[in-house]
């Protein structure tokens, strides 16, 4: 059976104590609820990415776990830009979810018990290009009618404690009402 035909999936785990731009690839992660990923940088009810800190450290953290979609790494390895799980700073890789069409308020229920609500997009930022010359540049592309599309992956709250890690299965429960596109956050 291939990847494509096991459903939505978690591919890998990643998190880092520190605030530098890679991930460390984990057998396991821990969410919290409001919290985030147990011992990661960015987890905590407040804001914790430096850029919002400075402007306001009271406002809430809607980016508390990072998700990428493993499509996008096998798009940037086509473009010459090989990326492993974690180097662009996201605690999820995921595979069979299109991320970027998601409704926000979607909940991912990820293995047995986490779940994770999705809040709006990565706005892709400059630190990229020290992972990668141009990698910024490879992950905003404008659509037909001149839209930006921001493609580095999803942020989220946690809402139910869980632990995650490879090959758990992601369920997706799109909330009521009318789609909400993503917006960055």
């Amino acid at each position: 059976m291939s990847a494509a035909d096991s459903g939505p999936r978690v591919t890998a785990v990643c998190g880092s104590p520190s605030h530098s731009m890679a991930k460390e690839p984990l057998t396991s992660i821990r969410l919290l609820t409001g919290i985030g990923v147990e011992g990661d940088a960015h987890s905590r009810s407040k804001v914790q990415h430096r850029s919002r800190v400075a402007r306001n450290p009271d406002q809430p953290n809607l980016r508390q776990v990072h998700l990428i979609h493993a499509e996008l790494h096998d798009e940037l390895a086509e473009s010459t830009f090989v990326i492993g799980p974690g180097e662009m700073g996201e605690n999820i890789t995921t595979r069979g979810v299109d991320l970027l069409a998601l409704s926000t308020g979607t909940r991912l229920r990820l293995g047995q018990d986490a779940i994770l609500e999705v809040t709006g997009l990565r706005n892709p930022c400059a630190q990229l290009n020290g992972v990668r010359k141009g990698l910024m540049a490879a992950t905003i592309e404008k659509d037909a009618s001149g839209n930006v599309c921001r493609k580095a992956g999803v942020m989220a709250i946690v809402v139910k404690d869980g632990i995650v890690k490879a090959g758990d299965t992601i369920a997706i429960e799109s909330p009521t009402g009318d789609h909400r596109p993503l917006q960055p956050v």
